[in-house]
């Protein structure tokens, strides 16, 4: 699987709690919900003529990035969110009950 070619501009939405990007036009989201300290995310979407992409991938990466940043905990229960944690390894240690090193 290739990784996306363009760079997006993500941002947080946190009025309808997702992160969002527009692609020609289109809305490409991964929502969430925040709680305390911490980020659950729920659901990610990008409009089937955009997929392949890479465009889930970013806002993926966005999204942990800024949970990072932000000292929150992961809940992975969108499918997509929870698979690319697993591929980037990296992310692992932000997921909620992680078991450290």
């Amino acid at each position: 699987m290739s990784e996306q070619s363009e760079t997006l501009q993500i941002v947080d939405n946190p009025e309808a709690s997702r992160y969002e990007t527009r692609v020609g036009g289109q809305l490409a989201f991964a929502e969430y919900m925040l709680t305390g300290p911490n980020i659950t995310f729920t659901h990610t979407e990008v409009p089937e003529e955009l997929e392949g992409r890479g465009i889930a991938s970013q806002l993926a990466r966005f999204a942990l990035e800024d949970a990072r940043a932000r000292g929150l905990a992961v809940i992975p229960l969108c499918p997509f969110i929870s698979a690319y944690i697993r591929r980037q390894r990296e992310y692992q240690p932000l997921v909620f009950g992680y078991p450290g090193p």
